[in-house]
């Protein structure tokens, strides 16, 4: 269905090495004027990365990120993008909703939006999701077949111009003039980024009495706004209880814990954090004339 999905849309890709139109050749690959080729893999996903990247996802984060977001955690933020997307797009959109998650990680954030709208309409949603981890979009396109799957760097987005009704950048990098590129003239982005007590438990675990405890989205804000018309702004706050081995994922997923003490893992492991706290900004904006 990954396959399908990349062949019914087809007409947005452009080649990520030369910027010409692409098509299916043989449903096995998809080529551009100028003959550069790119394999689709078995699942159906492509790889369009034109250069070997570094990235710290590996697959175990991955996979613990997975299992947390299949876990319901983060359900009241999707529920709630889901909403947004469809009042902004319901009248501007005859012909379907065209929504790219730039920085889609495993997947499972865009499919549960994409579920969310889909039971509020009957309109087309069409779902492509990209990431620089190869890792992540073979587990999304494991996962998830019903939706276009594509390894592919934020530097340089191989879609082509006003494509996306839609922009998602959730807790992930942003490129800002590749957006806009990416956006029709009354397109959506939708960002969203930690709130001050994002985790605040586990940051306080981690981080206690250091400067690392405290948490500030401001800059991020700021930044949105120096780039694009903002038209919104929701804060998602709620705690949800958490397991010992749901702890577990929730430490492995989170790069909180990239700079952390083993020892402090080892002991919140041990001694458990019966809930957590999920504090996050969404932030809505339009192209600036």
């Amino acid at each position: 269905m990954s396959k399908t999905q990349i062949r019914e849309n087809i007409h947005l890709f452009v080649c990520p090495l030369c910027g010409e139109k692409m098509r299916m050749k043989n449903d096995k690959s998809i080529v551009c004027t100028k003959n550069h080729c790119f394999d689709l893999s078995k699942r159906g996903y492509v790889n369009l990365l034109v250069s070997r990247v570094n990235t710290e996802y590996d697959r175990d984060m991955l996979k613990s990120r997975n299992l947390i977001i299949k876990g319901g955690l983060f359900c009241p933020l999707t529920q709630k993008l889901g909403s947004l997307i469809l009042e902004d797009t319901s009248k501007a959109a005859a012909d379907g909703i065209k929504i790219l998650d730039a920085g889609c990680g495993e997947g499972s954030h865009l499919a549960q939006i994409i579920d969310s709208i889909s039971g509020s309409t009957n309109m087309k949603i069409t779902g492509i999701g990209i990431d620089i981890s190869k890792e992540g979009i073979q587990i999304a396109s494991r996962d998830y077949p019903g939706i276009a799957w594509c390894v592919a760097d934020l530097t340089g987005i191989p879609f082509a111009d006003g494509g996306f009704n839609g922009v998602l950048n959730i807790l992930s990098p942003a490129n800002y003039s590749e957006f806009k590129r990416l956006l029709t003239d009354d397109g959506l982005l939708v960002k969203v980024v930690p709130g001050s007590g994002y985790l605040a438990q586990l940051r306080e675990f981690f981080y206690h009495s250091t400067e690392n405890e405290e948490y500030s989205n401001q800059r991020v804000i700021e930044h949105f706004q120096n780039s694009f018309n903002m038209t919104g702004m929701h804060r998602i706050l709620y705690n949800m209880p958490v397991d010992k081995e749901n702890l577990k994922h929730l430490i492995r997923m989170t790069p909180l814990s990239w700079g952390a003490a083993d020892k402090r893992i080892k002991e919140a492991l041990k001694t458990g954090i019966p809930d957590i706290t999920v504090d996050l900004t969404v932030i809505l904006g339009k192209r600036q004339a």
